[in-house]
């Protein structure tokens, strides 16, 4: 078993990553624990990766994994700006990542993630047990001389007691990119309080197919000073285009 206070490094991952605002706010609201505070939008986030080759990770080995979220107030990354995010939903394909990412207090869970691309256009989806839970739609071109980078700030519980880490990241992320559907499919499963609201309204996103992210060494118990952090300023979403929202194709809600 990999010691989970030890640092591991994923290079050249496949990585769809983007937000949006939920169907059901009230619900989303109450996946939050004490101690943190949901955005007042509600902010849902979702992360679907598949990492191809074992050389590609310091000894996590070929994987695929979705984790979903909620974007949090007062709890930003280094940044300032970009919020952070209580892992309400962590689904990997290998045993030694949940087991890794369990001992770090994520809610790791058995399935696989897949992303599949025809021309222009990408369909991920993830499934438990072999059945398809959420199934996202988008239209990506090429990458470009663009990079993306910085942190992401995601929240977990281990024996009662929060703990946040901060993740470094650096992409490709292609241009154009436009997210089309976000399909959560089995209505009984409890990712289903997370699905979108119709029309589906984006708040960010990109597709790239080589990003490459570290899992920090150790963990940092949150609050660390008793008090939760004052409230960092929200940015908004855009709505998916008409052409889009009529074409038929479901948001999820």
């Amino acid at each position: 078993m990999l010691d989970p206070a030890d640092p591991q490094l994923v290079v050249d991952s496949r990585t769809l990553h983007f937000s949006w605002l939920p169907a059901d706010p009230d619900a989303v609201a109450t996946l939050v624990p004490g101690g943190l505070r949901p955005r007042p939008d509600r902010q849902v986030f979702m992360n679907q990766y598949v990492v191809e080759d074992a050389a590609q990770t310091s000894g996590f080995g070929a994987y695929s994994l979705t984790y979903l979220g909620v974007a949090l107030t007062g709890a930003d990354a280094p940044d300032g700006v970009t919020p952070g995010g209580w892992w309400t939903h962590y689904v990997a394909s290998s045993p030694r990542v949940r087991a890794y990412a369990e001992a770090r207090g994520a809610p790791a869970v058995a399935g696989r993630t897949s992303i599949d691309i025809h021309r222009d256009v990408l369909v991920a989806e993830t499934a438990v047990g072999g059945v398809p839970l959420i199934r996202a739609r988008a239209r990506v071109g090429e990458t470009s001389h663009q990079v993306r980078t910085g942190h992401n700030r995601y929240f977990t519980r281990r024996d009662g007691q929060l703990y946040s880490a901060v993740y470094p990241f650096v992409s490709e992320p292609v241009a154009p990119f436009e997210i089309e559907s976000v399909e959560f499919l089995q209505p009984a499963h409890p990712t289903y309080a997370l699905r979108p609201e119709n029309p589906l309204l984006i708040n960010w996103g990109f597709y790239s197919p080589r990003t490459s992210f570290a899992y920090p060494g150790g963990l940092s118990r949150y609050p660390a000073g008793g008090a939760i952090p004052r409230p960092g300023p929200e940015r908004t979403g855009h709505q998916v285009p008409a052409r889009r929202a009529r074409s038929g194709r479901p948001s999820g809600s």
